[in-house]
């Protein structure tokens, strides 16, 4: 009996033992062994192992349109560093621009204004004018965040706008007196955080806070966890008690404080839920977080820090592996396997004579876009230049 003559679920188990070159090379063998291994079920323990494939670790697909073939072979350029950087837009004034990705739309704020651009695929690029504009605010948008009916975005105003994605009609929620500084949202509900020192909690259905909690800070971060029991906020670190704690949603009152000995300053800049137990944090004092959030745990089960001691202002993981983040200094983007300490790779999309954070970065299976002063940048591992001998 020849290899590929046998029952498709012993052959699933055989070519369970094979590492990626292994595979590879079995798709050149002919048309006919080639046809069989573009299965998904012959790639998915491959994928689980991977960078960015798409699979979590809760076992959800992100991307169940791309064969995960496809997106093995990308993950590959993930990991090595490979891909083709370009700038998809410039502006002449500095700003602090914001990012939000949805499907094949990117949305980028500016000043007072966010656009929605329609991502162009296979190469990521983005039409040059917005499809969309969104407007309201008399100060710069500070934050915004996407729900699958509205826009919603907080501003150095004190205003939080939310904006109708199909109709364009625009409400605004009165509660904060300084800007607001974040925003996250999830189930009809919304938190926001600003520097007046609040943080309030709003039903979407009601232009009223339901509650406001005084932090005595300044509150630069906000997340609500997946299980809608809890959310958490990063404060300025400028008071003596610790930036990170946990809120009850129904009762308004501090669960607990994540964390000691921060030093005066260590602010906390970005925070995002991997799973109702696990939080990750950036901030100030140049290190990366995982928190576990179980009751019999609650602590720091592990760390990464900035090689060179830059502030991290942004991160985003892809539910598995992968951290990306962005630092201070340069525009260096950085990404991060959660199962070894050092950076794996690191790109710098500044030059050295005009440094720009990076704000904020969002990216898909393929492409990973960084929001820098002056400049939209974006990192094609789908298409990586190819090397000349």
């Amino acid at each position: 009996m020849l290899l590929f003559q046998l029952p498709d679920d012993v052959l699933y188990h055989v070519l369970s033992y094979l590492d990626l070159r292994s595979l590879g090379c079995l798709c050149q063998v002919n048309k006919c062994i080639n046809q069989f291994m573009k299965r998904d079920v012959v790639w998915r323990r491959s994928a689980r192992d991977c960078l960015n494939s798409g699979l979590t670790a809760s076992g959800l697909d992100l991307y169940p349109h791309i064969p995960l073939k496809e997106r093995v072979r990308v993950a590959h350029n993930w990991r090595r560093g490979q891909c083709k950087s370009s700038i998809l837009l410039r502006w002449k004034i500095k700003l602090l621009p914001y990012l939000q990705l949805d499907n094949n739309v990117l949305y980028l704020s500016q000043a007072s204004k966010i656009g929605a651009y329609h991502l162009q695929p296979p190469r990521g690029r983005i039409q040059r004018n917005p499809s969309a504009i969104y407007s309201g605010h008399q100060g710069d948008v500070c934050r915004f965040v996407l729900t699958d009916t509205h826009l919603l975005s907080g501003g150095s105003d004190g205003r939080i706008l939310a904006h109708s994605r199909s109709s364009r009609v625009s409400l605004e929620f009165s509660g904060h007196s300084q800007e607001v500084n974040c925003l996250d949202s999830r189930g009809g509900l919304m938190v926001s955080g600003s520097r007046d020192q609040t943080a309030q909690i709003w039903m979407l259905d009601s232009t009223y806070p339901r509650g406001t909690i005084t932090m005595y800070d300044r509150v630069w971060s906000v997340a609500i966890s997946p299980a809608l029991s809890s959310f958490v906020t990063g404060t300025a670190c400028c008071e003596d008690f610790t930036p990170l704690r946990i809120w009850d949603l129904e009762r308004l009152e501090c669960v607990c404080c994540l964390g000691s000995e921060y030093r005066r300053g260590a602010g906390v800049l970005d925070m995002v839920f991997e799973s109702p137990t696990q939080l990750f944090t950036c901030g100030y004092d140049t290190f990366i977080r995982l928190w576990d959030l179980r009751l019999s745990s609650q602590k720091c089960v592990m760390e990464w820090e900035e090689p060179h001691d830059s502030a991290l202002y942004c991160i985003q993981t892809d539910g598995n592996h992968m951290v990306a983040s962005g630092s201070s200094y340069y525009g260096v983007v950085r990404l991060w396997d959660k199962r070894q300490k050092k950076c794996l790779q690191f790109f710098q999309l500044s030059s050295d004579l005009v440094s720009s954070p990076v704000y904020c970065l969002r990216f898909s299976s393929t492409h990973l876009y960084a929001a820098l002063a002056t400049t939209l940048h974006c990192l094609d591992f789908a298409h990586p230049p190819r090397l000349i001998r």
